[in-house]
């Protein structure tokens, strides 16, 4: 990218011109995204023996953080996996990345009102955590459980790692929508986000490491 950044609609059109000009499946490009997110966790926990917590949504953004699971599980990471909603809610190329954590025998924990307080104890057993619950094309505000636990999360104290923006940045502008994750180390695709750029957007970034997808940037 030569230095330049994408704003949310590039970022949008980038992942449907791969799809549509190029023929890449969306599957493909989670693929990749989620093996760069665990290649990032495997440099942070180094030769430590840290237990990881991987936070995701539903959207695609939490299939990449599904698909980052399976690849740290192969590397014998010892991991938990939460979700923030309902798994019948999950579809498509992040429902295919669950479904592979279910056949693996692997317990996913659902973040509900009833449970963030056990949620919050957790945390404490966890040497890095995995944000991967809201990305690049979060328009509103956030709130309800997610809110709870994007606060929980900041609140921890532990080393935190996002998948491709800090949940609750706007990518455009930087700013926190209603509440937004301080990420100590995020890795992005493709390109910095406008909004990781700006002022605001950087303190919740930390370090930014940019990882291709498995296509370069065509303008």
């Amino acid at each position: 990218m030569n230095g330049k950044t994408l704003t949310a609609l590039q970022a949008k059109k980038f992942d449907l011109n791969a799809i549509k000009r190029f023929r890449v499946p969306t599957i493909l490009l989670m693929e990749n995204a989620g093996r760069a997110i665990s290649e990032e966790a495997l440099s942070v926990i180094g030769r430590k023996q840290l237990k990881v917590a991987i936070v995701c949504g539903k959207g695609n953004n939490g299939g990449d953080g599904f698909c980052s699971a399976r690849h740290l599980i192969t590397k014998g990471i010892t991991l938990d996996v939460y979700v923030c909603g309902k798994l019948g809610e999950i579809k498509a190329e992040a429902k295919a990345n669950l479904d592979i954590l279910l056949k693996l025998k692997r317990k996913i924990f659902i973040l509900n009102e009833k449970n963030l307080k056990i949620f919050k104890r957790r945390l404490s057993r966890y040497g890095l955590i995995i944000d991967a619950i809201l990305g690049v094309g979060l328009k509103g505000r956030v709130k309800g459980v997610i809110f709870e636990v994007i606060n929980i999360i900041n609140q921890s104290g532990v080393y935190v790692l996002s998948a491709d923006i800090p949940s609750g940045v706007n990518a455009d502008t930087g700013e926190a929508l209603g509440a937004a994750v301080y990420a100590d180390r995020t890795v992005t695709f493709v390109a910095p986000k406008k909004g990781m750029e700006k002022n605001t957007g950087k303190r919740f970034c930390g370090k930014v490491v940019v990882s291709d997808i498995g296509l370069p940037f065509l303008s």
